[in-house]
């Protein structure tokens, strides 16, 4: 039977952190006690104030389509955690809020890229990304780092990656899936270069902004001189507040960017939520400190992932300062042959440990880096401790 599907399906990648999610969800069908350190959801439930918002809200009847680019209320709060988190003034047209930080960034590609615009993308970088970048014709130029400069872009590499074709630079800081934070520091070098090519925009991906363990404030590229009118911060509350699944998500851009970003939304899926909406106006209102606990637990989390690994040959680990995932290097396997497997690579490293290990993890592939993995601590202690014995025993 002819299925005639489009070109821009076919050449579409799937998500390696959901393709992971979906065979480890498969293997437990079949009764084997997988763990699971690869998808990037907190294992937190959302708090309690955020559920009785959302709970309110139905029982006031918010039932109706909402705003386009959200309520005002939603969009004064957003406006309100710019200010007080980061030091950004936003006003209502340049805020929209979307049905997750993913739409967020898929409407800024449809509303910024023409074929062959060039988008620098820092490695490793978000899984989504490349593809999204190319689903509008765009053309992804990565730019490798590697584990001994933390996984983060220098301004020379960004000075070369740059072409008379290049639009845009993307980056998310706190990084998935490297957990490398860029300091204030770090993002007034690369303004550096940046500011002497105008014609180029850059989309900071804040996602993770809270769940950072160095003790300083969060830098943002919007907040670094010259860089406001040029710079698309992206943001939600999936990471920080436990709520990966009431998808909301929101940027605060130039006005003339989120507009567009506006009409394309009306012409996609419209409003978000409204439930959901209610609910992160409450969120973003509270103070950060009320998800501190969380934030806590992971960095103990990530000490537990650094001092387990550190003990098993082979992987060559830095430490994160953000975010809930390390991401080692496990370069040292390629070419080896593990209980009959040959290790090429480090898709063949991340399957032989669901496989033989019975722990799901994602390759570095997906995120533009084919030396590393990536593991996610949003689970138990318990289970990180099983995990990782589980895979000292069938690398040793």
């Amino acid at each position: 039977m002819n299925q005639p599907l489009s070109d821009r399906i076919l050449n579409m990648s799937t998500s390696a952190t959901l393709a992971m999610a979906a065979k480890a969800r498969e293997l437990r069908g079949e009764g084997k006690d997988i763990i699971g350190l690869s998808l990037g959801e907190p294992d937190f439930n959302t708090p309690d104030f955020i559920k009785d918002a959302g709970i309110q809200a139905i029982n006031d009847n918010y039932n109706s389509y909402s705003p386009v680019d959200g309520y005002v209320e939603l969009k004064e709060a957003v406006i309100t955690k710019f200010k007080r988190d980061n030091n950004l003034t936003y006003t209502l047209p340049q805020v929209v809020v979307s049905t997750g930080a993913k739409q967020s960034l898929a409407n800024i590609a449809a509303v910024m890229l023409n074929k062959g615009d060039e988008v620098i993308l820092p490695c490793p970088y978000w899984v989504s990304y490349s593809d999204i970048v190319k689903l509008s014709e765009g053309v992804p130029v990565e730019v490798k780092t590697s584990i001994d400069t933390d996984f983060k872009m220098t301004p020379a590499q960004l000075e070369t990656a740059i072409t008379p074709k290049t639009k845009m630079v993307w980056f998310s800081s706190p990084c998935n899936p490297s957990g490398s934070l860029y300091s204030k520091a770090e993002l007034e070098a690369l303004a550096v270069v940046l500011r002497q090519h105008p014609n180029i925009y850059v989309v900071s991906d804040e996602i993770y902004e809270h769940i950072n363990y160095t003790g300083k404030a969060h830098a943002s590229m919007a907040g670094i001189d010259g860089m406001f009118n040029n710079t698309i911060t992206v943001n939600g509350v999936s990471k920080a507040f436990a709520m990966t699944g009431w998808r909301i998500g929101y940027i605060g851009a130039p006005d003339w960017i989120a507009r567009a970003c506006n009409k394309m939304q009306g012409q996609i899926t419209s409003g978000a939520n409204c439930i959901a909406q209610r609910a992160v106006i409450t969120a973003l209102n509270a103070d950060p400190s009320v998800v501190k606990f969380m934030i806590d637990e992971f960095k103990v989390r990530r000490d537990l992932v650094l001092d387990l690994l550190s003990n098993i040959e082979g992987f060559q680990t830095n430490t994160p300062e953000g975010a809930f995932y390390v991401f080692p290097d496990v370069s040292y396997f390629f070419g080896k042959t593990l209980r009959g497997k040959t290790i090429n690579n480090a898709t063949d490293f991340s399957l032989y440990l669901l496989e033989e290990a019975l722990v799901a993890t994602v390759t570095g592939d997906a995120f533009g880096n084919s030396n590393c993995i990536r593991i996610s601590y949003a689970a138990s202690q318990k289970e990180i401790i099983e995990a990782i014995k589980r895979i000292k025993e069938v690398v040793s």
